[in-house]
């Protein structure tokens, strides 16, 4: 495992396990084979109605909980009530403590979410906190006003979404870049093909998923694939025994569209649905 030393000092894997759209016994079964592969960082949220499950599936693992990395994120409807949220998360995930604590969106009233997440992160309560889906003039603004800077923004993130521009301003904040969708989300199969991928799957003996993983971690991203098949869990965890050279990465930089699937205003369904996680 790589790790990236967060902007207060805490060291977080560069490589976790998603768990978004996974519930229930599946989602159970797949966290506690995550752990069982070396995942160390497990990512939820309250929006996705999981958390209950991935505690149980962290229950039956048997790891010691100070091995692990329990990412969550409060919901923009629960910003007015962070704290009794946060509360409720500790005991849906069974443990007295979160290692990194998000905001989802930025909707809502998340002046007043984030002032109570810095007042949990001063009690101990929370090792880390950040946010998600915050755009760079947004994130700007939190901070200015803000007694703590966010240590990451967990941002869409992927082959065909990138995010140079704004990795430059999370670079000048010091705010670490995590990606969810890092395997793409609907548009996987299209990356998988690329004549790119394909040859440094074929010359790495890797898969093109490990392809794509590899890239975003050299690039210093944080990623959080998913998955309910063992094999492919195991696999998405084993992409630190190889490295793309830097002409590989340039060829990988350049595929990149540009263009995030959520939020992208030609799938507003899509933006719709992100608003009920």
């Amino acid at each position: 495992m790589e790790y990236l030393k967060l902007n207060n000092g805490v060291q977080m894997p560069m490589l976790g396990f998603g768990t978004f759209l996974l519930s229930g016994e599946v989602c159970e079964n797949a966290v506690a084979a995550a752990i069982d592969a070396g995942y160390r960082l497990i990512d939820t949220a309250e929006a996705y109605g999981n958390e209950e499950a991935v505690g149980n599936g962290i229950a039956r693992s048997g790891i010691d909980r100070k091995e692990l990395f329990l990412v969550t994120k409060v919901n923009y409807k629960s910003y007015e009530n962070a704290r009794a949220a946060v509360e409720q998360s500790l005991k849906n995930l069974q443990t007295d403590y979160i290692d990194l604590l998000l905001l989802h969106w930025p909707f809502a009233n998340y002046y007043a979410a984030w002032r109570e997440l810095e007042k949990l992160y001063a009690e101990g309560k929370i090792r880390a906190i950040g946010v998600s889906n915050f755009e760079p003039a947004q994130l700007v603004d939190l901070i200015a006003y803000n007694k703590v800077v966010p240590v990451v923004d967990q941002i869409e993130t992927n082959l065909y979404c990138q995010r140079a521009e704004e990795r430059k301003w999370l670079d000048k904040k010091a705010v670490a870049h995590m990606a969810y969708a890092p395997l793409g989300q609907g548009n996987r199969n299209e990356m998988y093909a690329e004549p790119a991928v394909c040859a440094l799957a074929g010359k790495y003996h890797k898969t093109a998923a490990q392809i794509l993983l590899r890239f975003l971690t050299q690039k210093g991203v944080i990623v959080i694939p998913r998955s309910t098949k063992p094999e492919h869990i195991r696999e998405n965890f084993a992409i630190f025994d190889f490295a793309l050279t830097d002409e590989e990465m340039a060829q990988l930089a350049a595929l990149d569209q540009k263009t995030a699937f959520v939020g992208n205003p030609n799938t507003p369904e899509l933006v719709e649905m992100s608003l009920t996680w």
